[in-house]
């Protein structure tokens, strides 16, 4: 277990008054610049696992990547929330790359192999599916964590699909001015964030996306 710098809740507020005073040590117009109105070029949909700390693996600043968060990093087209989020990230702040980021040992996708109670086992619905879906290629693999990874690839790749649905997304398509979308998963056993390859061509096929969709990597 990692040794915590947040042991208790006073511990919070104590490192929140030193990050004060080392940003303004180092920029004392930090937090003047920082109260501007926000402009980042990401919106970033992952997990709610807190081992996942967005700032802390990019290295990027407050005001540069725009969140969407929840259990299994789930992309529900009915969720009003994340289609307020959507919408707002790509009229109003005009966002140039749109990330889903899944991650290795999900507490949400192994839930569709060892159980779960109450309303998380109806937010995971679309995971089970999922792993019916591809049964065939996850039974082969034989280490349980493994084949909960695979399910972990797979559901990150679906959701990009189902943001690709949403008919936010489809105006962005019409008007030729949308922003490029990735898979991500975070390998938590090495700290490397690893860029899923997406069936582009596939979902242009299915009329997913517009044949002009171009992917700048």
């Amino acid at each position: 277990m990692l040794d915590h710098k947040y042991n208790s809740y006073e511990d919070l507020l104590k490192n929140n008054q030193e990050w004060v005073e080392n940003k303004l040590s180092k920029d004392k117009n930090y937090f003047e610049e920082l109260s501007k109105p926000q402009k980042p070029p990401f919106l970033f949909i992952g997990c709610s696992d807190s081992r996942k700390p967005l700032n802390t693996i990019t290295q990027t600043e407050p005001g540069e990547i725009f969140v969407h968060r929840n259990i299994a990093n789930q992309i529900s087209l009915t969720d009003m929330n994340f289609l307020s989020i959507l919408e707002y990230a790509i009229l109003d702040l005009k966002v140039e790359h749109i990330i889903v980021c899944g991650h290795y040992n999900c507490g949400g996708v192994e839930a569709v192999y060892k159980g779960a109670d109450g309303l998380v086992e109806n937010w995971i619905m679309p995971i089970k599916d999922l792993a019916l879906i591809n049964k065939d290629e996850l039974e082969k693999i034989d280490d349980m964590q493994q084949r909960i990874d695979r399910l972990a690839e797979i559901n990150v790749v679906a959701q990009v699909k189902n943001l690709c649905k949403t008919s936010i997304i489809h105006k962005a398509f019409k008007k030729q001015e949308y922003p490029q979308i990735h898979g991500w998963i975070f390998d938590i056993y090495c700290g490397k964030i690893k860029a899923l390859e997406l069936p582009l061509k596939e979902w242009k096929d299915k009329g997913i996306i517009p044949n002009c969709y171009y992917s700048q990597i």
